[in-house]
């Protein structure tokens, strides 16, 4: 296992040194993983509301955007509205943390039983490069049927969508031009039903812990 960081996009440079490895180091640290909140609302944001992660409510964060799916069609995050929504960000080629998060989120919808059905789970890929439409739906897909694998093919802007959810990644330990990591930001948000940011579930949430917050999203 390893250690995920992150930061939030205010300045590129720097931005290379607060990333997370995917790579085996040593045990994650949740707390490192989370998204820099807003100074003006820190305070708010530390506050507990009941919930597991970290409660987003009162960020400026998030937003509507457009990738391809593994279908190659596009795919707005607003066509999912309605549902609750776990939005994690990662890449086919990622050794550890990716598999393992979305292996948790596979566990936790099967926690919430029938309510299962009124959560979407979506993993956007930052390795454009590589992930294609087919590779990245079937990847999403074997983790769970219902997974929904995202990509950015020609015209779409992953560098905004990326900014939007604070999401920090580059190339690590590249051998080639095939043959890399990507260090990247671990974790995943919880949407509520009207498409807005909700809480944020660092690296190392557990399933019932995930779960427990959607419920809360759900009753809302």
């Amino acid at each position: 296992m390893f250690k995920p960081t992150h930061r939030r996009i205010l300045l590129a440079v720097a931005a290379a040194a607060l990333l997370a490895a995917c790579k085996p180091q040593e045990a994650a640290d949740p707390a490192a993983s989370q998204p820099a909140p807003d100074k003006a609302s820190a305070t708010v944001a530390a506050q507990p509301a009941g919930f597991n992660g970290t409660d987003m409510r009162k960020e400026d964060i998030g937003g509507d955007f457009t990738l391809t799916d593994g279908d190659g069609k596009p795919f707005s995050l607003s066509s999912l509205k309605g549902k609750a929504v776990i939005l994690s960000f990662g890449y086919t080629h990622c050794p550890d943390v990716c598999p393992t998060e979305l292996l948790t989120y596979s566990d936790a919808l099967k926690q919430l039983g029938a309510e299962a059905d009124k959560v979407a789970v979506v993993f956007a890929s930052v390795d454009p490069e590589r992930d294609t439409p087919e590779l990245i739906g079937k990847y999403a897909r074997q983790f769970n049927p219902a997974f929904i694998g995202l990509t950015a093919t020609e015209g779409q802007d992953l560098p905004l969508v990326k900014q939007q959810y604070r999401v920090v990644s580059a190339k690590a330990q590249q051998q080639s031009e095939k043959v890399y990591l990507v260090d990247h930001t671990a974790g995943a948000y919880l949407l509520d039903k009207n498409g807005e940011v909700a809480v944020f579930e660092p690296y190392g949430n557990t399933a019932q812990q995930i779960a427990d917050d959607i419920r809360i999203l759900l009753k809302s």
